[in-house]
């Protein structure tokens, strides 16, 4: 997947679901924990070094299993790269939990499944489809998978070598 780095800059800069400085280990072997301002904009997790202002990184949120690892540390790994895996550190359980309830919200599946279920719904108790009146009722990205996942590719991004310096 191609992204413009000054058009993902710009996203960062974004109002952010949810920010805060977690300590943060990168897939590495050898990475050690480091201090990070992490921000959540829609389906990125954007990576700060706590005095700079531009990103050094971002995770695109999608195809990942986001897993408690122990009270306050969750985990980060995407499905077609498991050994990446990505560990966060927070100051509390509850923020912990914060944490990977809005990333695992965050995510285009996650929504596309919650659009696809309120559109049953609304056609079971009213007989009508709801997004017949926008003329997108059968677009595939609306359709039921059969189960499957739609196809996607895990996207790393980097502004320098090693954002773990």
């Amino acid at each position: 997947m191609r992204f413009n780095e000054k058009e993902l800059v710009l996203l960062s800069r974004q109002p952010s679901e949810r920010a805060a400085e977690l300590g943060m280990r990168g897939p590495k072997k050898g990475d050690v924990v480091k201090k990070r301002l992490v921000k959540l904009v829609v389906n990125f997790l954007f990576y700060f070094r706590t005095d700079e202002e531009e990103p050094i990184g971002a995770l695109l949120l999608e195809q990942c299993r986001v897993e408690r690892e122990d009270s306050q540390t969750f985990s980060i790994a995407f499905l077609d790269e498991a050994e990446r895996k990505y560990v966060f550190e927070c100051d509390t359980e509850e923020q912990c939990a914060e944490w990977i309830d809005s990333i695992i919200k965050a995510s285009y599946e996650f929504m596309r499944k919650n659009l696809i279920f309120y559109r049953t719904e609304i056609h079971r108790l009213t007989g009508k489809d709801p997004l017949e009146q926008y003329g997108i009722s059968d677009e595939a990205r609306f359709q039921v998978s059969n189960g499957r996942p739609l196809p996607t590719v895990p996207f790393l991004w980097h502004f320098d070598s090693d954002p773990f310096m």
